[in-house]
């Protein structure tokens, strides 16, 4: 597909972005993204002291209706959390530690650390007395993992897995006209995969307000048949009444092309459901001469769904869908649209350099465009249920996708994820297969295996029974799953016989699920196994699997399978194979964890792409290596590419289809150049120059962007004084950046152990020994008298509230691990009396402007070690004898700021990320360097 298709459907993209809401908006149904201004920090993993006193109640939330405590309680005081943007992954913020997960890349969290394994998120929001009589939900596209959801105080759920997205009504416990407190509790001390999974609120958060009589919860399901030149839609929707309304209402189903024109409608007339129970109706609508989704137009269309009661709209849903046909022959493989296509795949995790999972939807789309440049025209979401956004990228860029449950089974567990799965992206024209499982290697090759995949591809049938379904299977291809399963998996040729499986099963149609696991570092050329090296020609990555080229040729010339998904698009945390500590990603990827390509990706580029390809490797600077023969590859799918050394021929070869050529060249310093024929004509060029030392900084905006998206991939390299790129310099660069911030930054090398973000260290700190003695007046004092230290007591203790002092004075200490002037240092008082005054350190503080139970401490009264609080207040009175009264003064907060950002690069090249301000018009980036010319590099 050419680039500027591709650009071109990106800026489409981007328009499409706000158009859910301000359809919805017509209605009285609102969908409301939260991701602004959340409260976070860590709590503990079995420590309730420090998970802020969650459970320690007499009434737990599980014991009584509105009793979350600690941080669940609606008025906990959140002041001193640091504040936050959603999607958030808190572990892709923590260093690297030996000690930590190997699967999941060294990163300090999870189930080795309890006090990182736990995550607080806290938000206000209020909800207007106008939205009384509506329908109040709050919808989670996915927490990692294990969050316990409350809404004041009331606890909603739990939601086990990270993967699902999942929705609480409410509306019962809605402060209408007032503030309203969303918290979630994040357990990521378990883990789901063997990979990078992230930890916290890593997906989008909203808030829905719909009518009671309303579309439920991905509740349509739009279908499609075609004949001739005519489309037959049939449009299922669910309908719940939540409100005592036994009328009829009418559905309104409107289709609407990609300009917005009406090309169907059909209305009818329904009784609603009964009271919280919902009903399903049907629409049939005809489309004339429909445009057709396929992976070069990938055309859609939009279902819209209005209710109507007494003539009003009530509530309007919208639904993206496309019209295509999808079919597997066992003798042919994969058909769309009719047409043979040949799958050209990958897997993927959903981590990415410098964000870990938190990624923004630009950067889902940046990924798909990555992987369609690159030839691709399939995607396997490996292992777990994706982000919405991936499919709406990969619907609207035209990637196929094989969609994937988390884990197998045929209890509510397992079918209950599946059918959620499956509910919320069955209308997504771009996935052609459900995936009920991979590698299940306790069950894969008995009756334990069949018995569970017939249920679970049965079950799969009763909600869509359009798609295929398909496991991808490793231990041999031989009994159990691999007998019953609709669509065979294959996952590695060197793992069985295919070809005498298919002999033996020549009605079922098959697939490579998972293909390569080959191992290369980007821009290395040799094997060193000291600095964890893999060179990136593409070899073997053992002797028992094949190399990209093996593997795709095997697939190739094999008309019955309908083609490969390679093991892994990108690389991604965790997973470090043929090593350990101190490599912290995988080296399997086609690309880094960047997106930078790795030679094989121009392999693949020559085979799967439609463009003219010549790609030369290695780079061509070898100083030190005079005379020394070098491997020279070209990747290209030219008839011919001849090859010269300043200037002289070293001969031209023939191209093999689907193959690559090799030269061995003694290496020189100056310019290796290849040239590509086709039909005996000069079509391309590709050259490899020796460079100089590294002189200025450049900074470009990759291609693949979103067009004027508010975050963008910047690739960061050096360019010696021809403005040649250097390809083997690691210099260290320093970032700054105006009307924006940095999210993130890389580099793509698998033994970096370099920070992924910069930001500012919050530290919460106890007032301990909390004392106090009874005044006989209530005048505060302004200076810090002596106090005798016999008379100083508990705080609190065994306090008759009805014959309290006329005033307090208490004392409490709290320690410093450094008293740097950078840091900045608060105390965030809670109320214990009704006046009050306070010394840190014998010095009177005073109070912030903002918040007058905020006192910003200075420096110069404070010091290393052991400080010494006084508060001097007139004490609060019980109103009631039951009232708890609050007997914790406050937290001290600790924030040192975060150093600068910045990032090695790795062979020549890093990665950062940016984001517009909100409202901002552009960003300005400049990068620095010892000895090297400044780049800036300005963003609209």
């Amino acid at each position: 597909m050419k680039t500027t298709f591709l650009l071109r459907t990106i800026f489409y993209v981007l328009i499409l972005f706000s158009i859910p809401v301000c359809a919805q908006n017509k209605s009285n149904r609102e969908l409301i993204l939260i991701d602004k201004d959340w409260r976070f920090s860590f709590g503990h993993l079995y420590d309730t002291k420090k998970d802020f006193g969650h459970a320690e109640g007499y009434f737990s939330y599980l014991t009584k209706t509105g009793f979350g405590d600690g941080p669940a309680a609606k008025d906990f005081d959140d002041r001193a959390w640091r504040k936050l943007d959603l999607p958030h992954d808190w572990a892709v913020e923590q260093p690297f530690s030996e000690s930590a997960s190997f699967s999941h890349g060294f990163k300090a969290a999870g189930k080795n650390y309890p006090e990182k394994s736990i995550g607080w998120y806290r938000k206000k929001i209020n909800v207007s007395n106008d939205d009384l009589g509506k329908i109040i939900s709050l919808k989670f596209d996915g927490v990692f993992r294990n969050s316990k959801v409350f809404f004041n105080g009331f606890y909603l759920g739990t939601q086990e897995s990270g993967y699902n997205g999942f929705e609480y009504d409410v509306t019962a416990y809605v402060n209408y006209g007032g503030e309203n407190t969303i918290v979630v509790r994040v357990d990521a001390s378990m883990e789901e995969g063997w990979f990078y999974e992230g930890a916290g609120v890593y997906r989008h958060v909203y808030l829905q307000k719909t009518n009671p009589i309303h579309v439920v919860q991905n509740g349509t399901y739009v279908t499609s048949e075609i004949t001739n030149d005519n489309a037959s839609i049939t449009a299922e929707v669910k309908l719940e009444n939540k409100g005592h309304f036994k009328v009829n209402v009418e559905i309104n189903q409107t289709i609407l092309d990609v300009s917005g024109k009406q090309v169907a409608i059909n209305s009818e007339n329904v009784k609603a459901p009964e009271f919280y129970k919902t009903n399903a109706y049907s629409s049939k609508l005809n489309v004339k001469n429909p445009l057709l989704w396929d992976i070069d137009s990938p055309n859609l269309y939009q279902l819209i769904t209005e209710i109507k009661s007494e003539g009003k709209v009530i509530d309007s849903y919208k639904t993206s869908f496309g019209i295509r046909t999808i079919k597997f022959d066992p003798e042919n493989g994969f058909f769309l649209n009719g047409k043979p296509v040949k799958l050209k795949g990958t897997n993927n995790h959903q981590d990415h350099a410098g964000i870990g999972t938190a990624l923004p939807d630009e950067i889902q789309y940046y990924r798909i465009a990555k992987l369609k440049e690159m030839g691709s025209n399939a995607y396997r979401c490996s292992h777990h249920p994706p982000t919405p956004e991936l499919l709406d990228a990969c619907d609207k860029l035209g990637m196929l996708v094989i969609d994937e449950t988390r884990l197998m089974g045929i209890n509510d567990y397992h079918l209950n994820d599946l059918q959620r799965m499956m509910e919320r992206d069955r209308n997504h024209p771009s996935i052609f297969c459900w995936s009920v499982g991979n590698e299940e290697w306790q069950i894969e090759g008995g009756i334990t295996g069949e018995r569970i995949t017939n249920i679970m591809q049965d079950f799969s049938k009763s909600i869509d029974p359009t798609r295929p379904v398909t496991v991808g299977i490793s231990s041999g291809f031989k009994s159990g799953i691999s007998n019953v399963v609709e669509i065979m998996g294959y996952n590695y040729l060197g793992n069985g016989d295919i070809d005498a499986h298919r002999n033996q099963f020549k009605q079922q149609p098959g697939m490579g699920t998972e293909e390569g696991s080959t191992f290369a570092t980007r821009g290395i050329y040799f094997i060193d196994d000291t600095k964890h090296y893999q060179s990136a020609y593409d070899k073997k990555p053992r002797p028992t699997f094949y190399s990209i080229e093996e593997g795709w040729k095997f697939y190739a010339e094999r008309p019955y399978l309908a083609g490969m998904f390679i093991w892994t698009g990108f690389d991604y945390r965790g997973e470090p194979t043929p090593y350990g500590w101190p490599s912290v990603t995988s080296y399997f990827g086609m690309m880094d964890v960047c997106g930078f390509p790795k030679d094989n990706v121009f392999y693949l580029k020559s085979w799967w792409g439609k463009e003219p390809v010549l790609h030369l490797l290695p780079h061509w600077n070898w100083s030190g290596m005079e005379g020394k023969q070098i491997d020279v590859w070209a990747y290209s799918n030219c008839d011919e590419v001849e090859l010269f050394l300043n200037k002289k021929s070293l001969g031209k070869k023939k191209m093999e289809q689907n193959g690559h050529l090799e030269w061995k060249v003694n290496y020189a310093p100056g310019t290796l150049e290849a040239i590509g024929y086709k039909n005996g004509k000069k079509v391309l060029t590709d050259v490899q120059k020796t460079t100089g030392k590294s002189e200025n900084i450049k900074l470009s905006l990759d291609k693949e962007n979103v067009f004027k998206g508010n975050v963008s991939v910047i690739t960061v390299e050096t360019t010696d004084k021809n403005g040649l790129h250097v390809p083997t310099v690691n210099d260290e660069i320093t970032f700054s950046v105006k009307g924006g911030k940095i999210l993130g930054v890389g580099n793509g090398d698998p033994t970096s152990l370099e920070r992924d973000q910069f930001i500012d260290n919050i530290e919460l700190v106890a007032i301990s020994n909390f004392k106090e003695q009874k005044e006989t007046n209530a005048t505060l004092p302004q200076n810090l008298p002596n106090y005798s230290e016999n008379e100083w007591t508990e705080a609190f203790k065994d306090r008759d509230y009805k014959k309290q002092a006329p005033s307090y004075i208490y004392k409490g200490e709290f320690d410093l691990k450094n008293n740097s002037a950078s840091n900045v240092v608060s105390f965030f008082y809670k109320k214990i009396g009704v006046e009050t005054v306070v010394f840190v350190n014998g010095n009177k503080v005073e109070p912030s402007k903002e918040d007058a139970q905020k006192y910003i401490l200075n420096a110069s009264i404070l010091k290393e070690g052991k400080n010494t609080i006084h508060i001097a207040s007139t004490p609060l009175q019980k109103v009631k004898d039951w009232d708890v009264m609050n007997t914790d003064p406050g937290t001290i907060q600790v924030i040192t700021p975060a150093e600068s950002w910045k990032r090695k690069l790795f062979n020549g090249y890093a990665q950062i990320i940016i984001q517009k301000d909100e409202n901002g018009k552009e960003v300005v980036l400049s990068a620095s360097a010892k000895g090297l010319l400044i780049g800036t590099l300005v963003v609209k």
